[in-house]
Formats: C-alpha cells, structure tokens, sequence
C-alpha cells in the first residue's frame, strides 16, 4: 500500500476544494487551480479531508496512487501559501533586472535576455543578482525557474552562471600550466 496515497490531506481555513468526475478544483486566497486526475483513482471529500484510494494492487494503479495525493496536496498548499523559487546569477557583470513584468537578464551574452511569466506567475528581483518566481501552481514554477536558469546554466570551472539558492555546483581543477 502507498504510505503517500494512504494519508489524508486536511483542507485549510479559506480554501474550497470542488469535486467534478475526477476533475478537482481548488480556490483560495492566492488563486484556482483546476486539474483532471486518471478516472481509475477515487477521490473523496468528507467535510475538510480529502482520502484518495485505487482500485486493485496493479503497477500502474499503485504509481498513481502517491502521485495524485501529492499532486492534490500541492494544490491545497499553492492556493493557501503559494510557492517559490530563489535563484542567484555569480559572475563579474551578471546582473537582472526588472523591466515593467519582464526580466531582463545580463549574463555575458552580447545582448540582454528578456523572460516574460506567463499569468498567474510573479517575477521579483530582491537584489540585482537575486531573482525569485513565485506563483500558486507548483509545477509551473519550477518549470520558469529552470527556463531562467537554462540561459545559462553553472559552469563547472569558474562556477559562474545561475543557479538556485544553495545549489551546490560540483569544481573542477582545470588544466594545468607549464
């Protein structure tokens, strides 16, 4: 049996959580999320928890099984908390900044790189080597993280590039002189 599937998710104060088929919306104070789930997995609300069980001990139900539960509980904790990611740009000249709701990035090529979010994502600029995307939808926040980073991605020499926060980015020597 999935230990993750197992558990119960307890829906916060100020969150309502809509059952439709197998498609289940969420709405809270950061935003609505909307997500359909495989029809084979159960879903259950009874008053402020959520139970989620499958129908037999197949390989492919059991897979199912932890990741809808985690899926869902990830949608709970975007609507009411919101997630983020933190990156940081090292290297002589990295520097971004903010242009209206574009990011404008300088990391060493011969012009800047503009990132635009799509809706319902934030882009802040703490400091100009700090860059932060917030948003409700986890996986959408990761994914422009990891485009952000993509640009251009740490070196494994110098260690310059951008990278998330606390990112450990693995050192080699080099070669060495005569």
């Amino acid at each position: 049996m999935s230990r993750v599937g197992k558990k119960p998710i307890e829906i916060p104060a100020g969150v309502t959580v809509t059952l439709n088929n197998n498609t289940v919306t969420v709405k809270g104070p950061k935003g609505e999320l909307t997500r359909t789930f495989n029809p084979d997995m159960n879903i259950n609300i009874e008053e402020n928890v959520i139970t989620i069980s499958r129908p037999s001990d197949v390989k492919e139900h059991r897979a199912l099984h932890g990741t809808t539960r985690a899926v869902i509980a990830n949608m709970i904790e975007g609507v009411s908390k919101g997630f983020e990611k933190s990156l940081e740009l090292i290297g002589v000249g990295y520097r971004a900044q903010k242009q209206g709701n574009k990011l404008v990035l300088n990391v060493g090529y011969s012009h800047p790189v503009e990132i635009e979010p799509e809706k319902g994502l934030e882009i802040e600029v703490p400091s100009n080597t700090k860059v932060t995307v917030k948003g409700a939808d986890k996986e959408r926040v990761g994914a422009l993280a990891a485009n952000i980073r993509q640009v251009r991605p740490p070196e494994p020499y110098k260690g310059k590039g951008i990278r998330y926060e606390g990112e450990y980015v693995r050192r080699k020597e080099g070669k060495t002189g005569k």
